[in-house]
C-alpha cells in the first residue's frame, strides 16, 4: 500500500484557434484541422482521458466547425466564450467533477498559458507546438487501460443526458431517482476486476475514505487472502452502465471487521448510492456477530466520506497517527434505498 499521490491527467482542455486547427476561425472560415491533434484526441480517448475546450470564440460557429471536422463528440462541457481561460478551465473541472490538478491545458499563446498557470498552478500547461508528443507524457499514460477506461467518454455523455432529464423532471428528487431504474450490484472482486480496482484507487480522491492507493499486485493478494474481503460495486440504469464505481476492502478479525478502504466514483455522488456499499458491510458484520470498524484518513477532499460514516452510525474510538479509527454503534442498520434494486453476489 502507498499513500503517494499519483499525478494522472484526467482531462485535457484545448484551445481551438492555431491549436486544434490552423488559423483563426472568425478571420478565416476555412481553417484546417491539425491531423496530429486528431490522433492525440483518439489516443487519449482510448486511454480513458477526457477532452474539453477553453476557447475565446463564437460558440455557435466553433461548435459548427468541430461538427464539420467530425470531432465534436470528443469534447465534454466545452467552454467557448470571450471570458478568461482560467475561468473556463475551472468550469470544466467543476462540470466533470474532478480536481483541477488533474487537468492539462493546451494553447498556442504564452499569455493564455501563463494566465491559466497563474490562476491554477496545479494545471499542466502545454504549448500547442508540443501537442503531438502529449501521449508520451508520463501523466498521460495510465498503468492500465480497462473496459471502463475505453468507455469513459460515453459514460460521461450518458451522465449529461441524465442531468438533462433531471432538470426537465417535474417532481421530487426521489421520484426522479425511481424513474432511472437503478440496479446496484455488490460482488467479490474477480481477477478481471483488479485493473479497474487499481484505477479506482488512483483516480478517486473526493470519495476515498483513506486516500490509500493499492497496486494490482496488492489488490490481488487481498483478493486471495482468507482474512480479507475485496468487494466491487457496479451500477446501471435506463441510460446505460456507470461501470464499476465502488470498492471496499475489509479485514476480518475474530471480534471485529475493519474497513481498510472504502471508495466510490465521483460520477455517482448525486445518485444517492454513497452509503449503499457501507450499509451492506454494516449488515454483514451485524449478521456475523462482530463489530465493524473503519479507518479514515482526512484529506482536503474526502469530507463527504466522513459525513457518510457519521450518518451511518460510526464514531471515533481511537487514533493511530493520521488514521482515525471509527466504530459502528451496532444500532443504525439501514435498508437500501427504495428506488434502487440492490443485488449482492457471493
Amino acid at each position: 500500500m502507498t499513500t503517494t499521490t499519483v499525478t494522472t491527467v484526467k482531462c485535457v482542455v484545448w484551445d481551438l484557434d492555431n491549436t486544434v486547427w490552423d488559423g483563426v476561425l472568425l478571420e478565416d472560415g476555412d481553417v484546417t484541422l491539425r491531423p496530429a491533434v486528431v490522433e492525440v484526441l483518439r489516443t487519449l480517448d482510448e486511454r480513458g482521458i477526457l477532452h474539453s475546450i477553453a476557447s475565446r470564440n463564437d460558440h455557435e460557429a466553433a461548435m459548427a466547425k468541430l461538427e464539420e471536422f467530425g470531432i465534436a463528440e470528443y469534447f465534454l462541457h466545452p467552454q467557448i466564450h470571450w471570458g478568461n481561460k482560467s475561468d473556463s478551465v475551472r468550469a470544466v473541472a467543476e462540470a466533470i467533477n474532478i480536481g483541477i490538478d488533474t487537468l492539462a491545458f493546451v494553447d498556442d499563446q504564452p499569455f493564455e498559458r501563463d494566465e491559466v498557470g497563474f490562476a491554477h498552478p496545479q494545471v499542466l500547461c502545454i504549448d500547442a507546438l508540443d501537442a503531438p508528443e502529449i501521449p508520451e507524457l508520463p501523466a498521460m499514460r495510465p498503468r492500465f487501460v480497462t473496459a471502463d477506461s475505453r468507455e469513459r467518454r460515453h459514460l460521461y455523455r450518458a451522465d449529461i443526458r441524465r442531468k438533462d432529464a433531471e432538470q426537465a423532471h417535474r417532481g421530487t428528487d426521489e421520484d426522479f431517482l425511481a424513474s432511472l431504474g437503478m440496479r446496484f450490484t455488490i460482488a467479490p472482486a474477480q481477477e478481471r476486476d483488479l485493473q479497474r480496482a487499481e484505477e479506482l484507487t488512483v483516480r478517486t480522491n473526493q470519495l476515498n475514505a483513506t486516500g490509500y492507493t493499492y497496486s494490482y499486485e496488492e489488490l490481488d493478494a487481498f483478493r486471495r487472502s482468507p482474512d480479507h474481503d475485496l468487494l466491487v460495486a457496479g451500477l446501471e440504469d435506463t441510460y446505460g452502465t456507470y461501470g464499476k464505481i465502488g470498492l471496499a476492502l475489509v479485514e476480518r478479525g475474530e471480534d471485529a471487521w475493519t474497513v481498510k478502504l472504502l471508495l466510490m466514483s465521483c460520477r455517482v455522488m448525486s445518485r444517492g448510492v454513497g452509503s449503499v456499499l457501507l450499509n451492506h458491510l454494516i449488515r454483514s458484520a451485524h449478521d456475523a456477530g462482530v463489530k465493524l470498524r473503519a479507518e479514515f484518513v482526512p484529506t482536503n477532499r474526502n469530507r463527504t466520506m466522513f459525513v457518510t460514516y457519521k450518518f451511518s452510525g460510526f464514531r471515533e474510538v481511537g487514533r493511530n497517527g493520521d488514521v482515525s479509527v471509527l466504530e459502528h454503534d451496532g444500532t443504525h442498520i439501514q435498508g437500501f434505498p427504495p428506488y434502487m434494486d440492490v443485488t449482492v453476489e457471493h
